[in-house]
């Protein structure tokens, strides 16, 4: 499933296409995707310019002026492709894996006032888009029980201890906590966990003393937390699977991964001669160096 830099990438590929144009022409040819469409979905949509295009954790955000917010979510295999007037159309690029290239996946196509054609085309049908009111977006049901944004102001040594002081969990779990922290993912938690020097085995309260104050450990996690999803979107997100940039580029982050996808590989760390070992929790793999990360 694309992650927070994935997902940040495509907004900013589609900002400059959306952005300031209205849906002169909104094709849905089926009447679901992982969830049916809501009621009205195409009318809802005709002749709105969108004012901005925003991310709320994996969740795309088109802020028309008419009131309405589009919610888009890219599931597991979503994907929007861009046609441009006057240029040829531009082909996704190469993928890992095939699915989602075949045209018979395109599910909703946007025609914009500026020329340009979105077409969200996914294989697999985990994605799904929903309507709401600007007023109403921070209650609705898919954005009311998030955490705080990774890259935003309001994540903090601070902030983590408290939501973490007395949990009996691990570190991996809590991070994945989608009410504590919003969009970030399994691959980046990984990645921010070696370069904390943390365990993801360790428990969650280890980020915070007694009194709830932020530890070292806490210290040391939330600028690494940062870091990696910013170096993540700098180099395009990591091209797993089905995802792919809006033009069609490649991400290009997985050449950097330092523990995920290289168990049984040398820890990259100098002097470390650690291996990196996978283990699973909650479902998922976990890498990580158990000689550097404590």
């Amino acid at each position: 499933m694309p992650e927070l830099p994935e997902v940040e990438t495509v907004r900013r590929g589609l900002e400059g296409v959306l952005v300031g144009a209205r849906f002169d022409r909104v094709e849905q040819r089926r009447p679901d995707l992982r969830f049916p469409f809501p009621d009205r979905f195409v009318e809802r949509l005709l002749g709105t310019r969108v004012a901005a295009l925003s991310r709320r954790a994996k969740y795309l955000l088109a802020h028309m002026e008419s009131g309405d917010v589009l919610i888009m979510h890219l599931g597991m295999s979503g994907r929007f492709k861009v046609l441009r007037a006057g240029a040829n159309a531009q082909k996704p690029g190469e993928f890992l894996y095939e699915a989602g290239e075949n045209s018979r996946h395109d599910h909703v196509l946007f025609a914009m006032s500026n020329g340009a054609t979105v077409i969200y085309n996914d294989a697999r049908r985990f994605g799904f888009m929903d309507l709401a009111r600007e007023d109403g977006l921070a209650a609705h049901k898919l954005m009311s029980g998030l955490g705080v944004e990774p890259l935003g102001a309001d994540l903090t040594p601070g902030y983590l201890a408290a939501r973490c002081k007395g949990k009996r969990t691990t570190l991996k779990a809590a991070l994945l906590d989608q009410r504590i922290i919003a969009g970030l993912g399994n691959i980046y938690v990984c990645e921010a966990l070696y370069r904390s020097g943390l365990s993801p085995r360790r428990m969650a309260s280890a980020l915070a003393t007694r009194a709830g104050r932020a530890t070292g450990r806490a210290e040391r996690l939330v600028p690494q937390i940062k870091a990696v999803l910013e170096d993540a979107i700098e180099a395009g997100g990591s091209t797993l699977r089905d995802y792919h940039a809006p033009e069609g580029d490649l991400g290009y982050f997985q050449h950097s991964f330092a523990v995920y996808g290289r168990e049984g590989m040398e820890c990259v760390l100098p002097g470390c001669g650690g291996t990196i070992r996978r283990i699973v929790q909650g479902g998922r793999s976990t890498f990580f160096c158990p000689r550097c990360q404590r």
